[in-house]
């Protein structure tokens, strides 16, 4: 039977990609450079769930009083 190859696309530039390559899952160092620089620049953010109680109450406090301008003021001034 033939063996059949693992391939992926480079997740920058969509280039087909052996598995067996040296830069795998990238197809050259400039696009794993290029990537690398997407995550140290703050392009991709990996995010997660929020299971804390109390937090979930502070934000959904701040939604409801729809203050995007205001950090963390008490007090029922304005």
């Amino acid at each position: 039977m033939a063996k059949k190859l693992k391939t992926l696309r480079c997740p920058t530039c969509k280039t087909i990609v052996l598995a067996s390559g040296e830069d795998f899952p990238f197809c050259s160092d400039r696009c794993r450079r290029i990537d690398l620089g997407k995550w140290a620049s703050g392009g991709y953010v990996i995010s997660s769930p929020i299971h804390d109680p109390e937090l979930l109450d502070e934000l959904d406090g701040l939604r409801d009083r729809g203050t995007s301008s205001s950090s963390g003021t008490s007090g029922d001034g304005e």
